[in-house]
């Protein structure tokens, strides 16, 4: 039975994990506290939290909730990252410093009810963010759907220019009727007078 400093946090520990969307267990031996610190701030940054955690109370904490499937993996120092929003901002996130701090290593994570391994979490962070998918799918329904509507007022406008050549066309037609019909008669008075 878990005294009342215990009880208090699991209690804080599932209401953490009951607002979040995902979840991933790292292993933070050999890491420095202001390393830890910075990780935070990383994380803090893609809405999420690190927290260092008891492995006997986490998996009391998660039992009987979503993230139970991580409970077979809390053996060792374990540290929680509890994402709220976007799980692809938060992979990135511990690439990035697990790029520049070789002794951190991510155990599992679990987005949307699946268990991912570390090779998993690594390709969830080579994935573009929620937003920029959003932004690329805008922009790949944009391009056709401006053809589309230059399409269909191609041949309108094709018509428009035609009219205008014709009425141009007729307007120095008139004009050039007007100067031929003036010469006719100029050399009709001519003939006449000759006559």
């Amino acid at each position: 039975m878990p005294t009342e400093a215990k009880a208090q946090s699991i209690e804080a520990l599932k209401e953490r994990l009951g607002t979040a969307s995902s979840a991933v267990l790292t292993e933070y031996r050999g890491l420095t506290v202001r390393q830890l610190s910075d990780l935070r701030k990383q994380l803090k940054a893609a809405s999420a939290e690190y927290k260092v955690v008891k492995n006997r109370l986490a998996r009391i904490a998660v039992k009987d909730s979503h993230f139970d499937p991580l409970a077979r993996h809390l053996k060792g120092p374990i540290g929680l990252v509890i994402a709220r929003q976007d799980p692809v901002s938060v992979a990135k996130a511990l690439q990035a410093f697990g790029r520049t701090n070789p002794k951190f290593a991510i155990r599992a994570g679990l987005v949307e009810g699946k268990v991912l391994e570390p090779a998993e979490m690594r390709a969830l962070a080579d994935l573009p963010s929620k937003e920029a998918l959003r932004a690329q799918l805008v922009g790949a329904l944009q391009g056709p759907m401006s053809q589309l509507v230059t399409l269909l007022t191609a041949p309108q406008s094709e018509l428009v220019r035609v009219l205008e050549a014709r009425s141009e066309g007729s307007d120095t037609e008139s004009k050039g009727s007007d100067n031929t019909e003036s010469k006719g008669s100029d050399n009709t008075e001519n003939q006449q007078e000759a006559i």
